[in-house]
């Protein structure tokens, strides 16, 4: 049989044995094989919210694992998990949607805390910072690289990447890096150590990054500007 588009869920499932234990704690590799695989697979259909039949699934496993022949043809089957995919998507872009209405209130609602706090300065795209120590040394071009090190946090606290904790410090040119990145790099001096905010737009926007940073989300900053590299 054909790769059928989104049969992962099924190639997962299809390892359990079909003689595994029926009641009682599994006992032998392949019972425990084949329930771990089972457990697993079901706790990710429950989180996915799929309405499906139970019984219909182990028939399903059982049948495809024994080499008998289907109870629907190849297309009906396309079909179901087709139909299952768009379900799917539709579900996550909805979650992905809420999330960043969220996201943006929440970001909002800091930014506009934050710009009132002392030292805080906000310039006219949004940015926000506040200087720790001013620096001495040449202020970065549009052109140039820098060395710097930092720490960046969603405002929960969650930090998502450090050079701090790597305990190296990065470089990379100015036009390498976010808009926020971009501006802020170019407001500092050598030797000089900001707090700084990014809004969303400045940043990774609706889309996020990498899993790690949501839609919407205002990051936050430790940045040292340490030199610009020539």
């Amino acid at each position: 049989m054909k790769r059928l588009l989104g049969i992962i869920l099924i190639v997962a499932i299809a390892a359990v044995p079909a003689v595994a234990a029926e009641k009682g704690k599994p006992k032998t590799v392949k019972e425990k094989l084949g329930y771990s695989v089972g457990y697993v697979t079901g706790m990710n259909m429950k989180q996915d919210g799929l309405d499906i039949s139970a019984e219909q699934l182990s028939r399903g496993i059982r049948d495809g694992y024994l080499g008998k022949k289907g109870a629907m043809t190849e297309d009906e089957m396309k079909g179901a998990l087709d139909e299952y995919q768009k379900v799917l998507v539709a579900k996550q872009a909805e979650a992905m949607k809420l999330t960043a209405e969220k996201n943006k209130k929440e970001g909002v609602a800091y930014l506009a805390e934050n710009g009132k706090k002392e030292g805080v300065v906000t310039t006219a795209s949004g940015l926000q910072y506040k200087v720790i120590t001013p620096g001495a040394g040449k202020q970065p071009k549009e052109s140039d690289s820098v060395k710097v090190h930092y720490r960046g946090t969603t405002l929960d606290g969650t930090e998502f990447d450090s050079s701090i904790r790597r305990g190296e410090p990065a470089t990379f040119p100015v036009t390498g890096v976010i808009a926020g990145w971009k501006e802020v790099l170019q407001l500092m001096k050598e030797g000089a150590k900001w707090q700084v905010a990014i809004p969303a737009e400045l940043a990774y926007g609706e889309r996020g990054a990498a899993q790690v940073i949501g839609p919407n989300q205002v990051l936050l900053f430790d940045v040292e500007l340490i030199q610009i590299v020539q």
